[in-house]
């Protein structure tokens, strides 16, 4: 007997992130309806429709392909009220280890590798060729970029992400809303909201933009 096929996804954003969302759902199997985008709304991108976020049909099945967590904040509110049900989406060259959990609207594109005991809160993404390490905690939209590199027992907190090529060293702690530049080597604790960069990382002063 064949295996069902999933219902089709609608993907929030028709830009980088949500292309690369699609190339995953394509190598998964997963059949994709069209894309989600206010400023694509009425075009075809890939040779898919685009609506806007607000036409989402009640109780379609949805992933948000945008890499900014505040952006995947504001969407998943608006989607979750339109009566949307966030899906779960990883590509079959990803590796997930046993005793990993993943919430609601994840992404893990190819490449990545999620070690053992791991969580992943919801509409979180590890972006490809990134690594996360055992026992290691990531709160809600949380991002690791592709070659980003998070040891085992850190704790990404909620709207972090982790640079490409950064490094987070063992047992290091990411707070909330910060910010690690690409190819930064976190060796210390990150206060919230704190955009880091170097090696080792450093905070960079208030109002600087972001490296990534």
């Amino acid at each position: 007997m064949s295996e069902q096929t999933p219902e089709p996804l609608w993907i929030a954003g028709a830009g980088g992130v949500g292309r690369e969302a699609l190339d995953t759902a394509l190598a998964a199997g997963v059949p994709v309806a069209g894309f989600l985008d206010d400023r694509a709304r009425g075009t075809a991108v890939r040779g898919l429709p685009v609506l806007a976020p607000a036409e989402l049909p009640a109780g379609a099945r949805y992933l948000i392909g945008i890499a900014d967590p505040a952006v995947r904040h504001r969407l998943a509110g608006l989607l979750d009220g339109l009566g949307g049900v966030p899906a779960t989406l990883v590509h079959p060259r990803a590796l997930i280890a046993p005793e990993t959990g993943l919430g609601p609207g994840c992404l893990v594109m190819g490449g990545a590798y999620v070690s053992s005991g791991v969580r992943l809160g919801a509409h979180s993404q590890v972006h490809y060729n990134a690594t996360v390490g055992h026992d290691s905690v990531l709160g809600e939209r949380v991002t690791v970029y592709p070659g980003g590199n998070v040891s085992g027992s850190v704790l990404l907190e909620d709207d972090t992400t982790v640079g490409s090529n950064a490094v987070v060293l063992q047992g290091r702690t990411i707070g909330r809303a910060a910010f690690v530049g690409a190819a930064a080597v976190v060796t210390r604790d990150v206060a919230p909201g704190d955009v880091v960069i170097g090696s080792p990382a450093r905070p960079m002063p208030r109002g600087r933009g972001r490296a990534g």
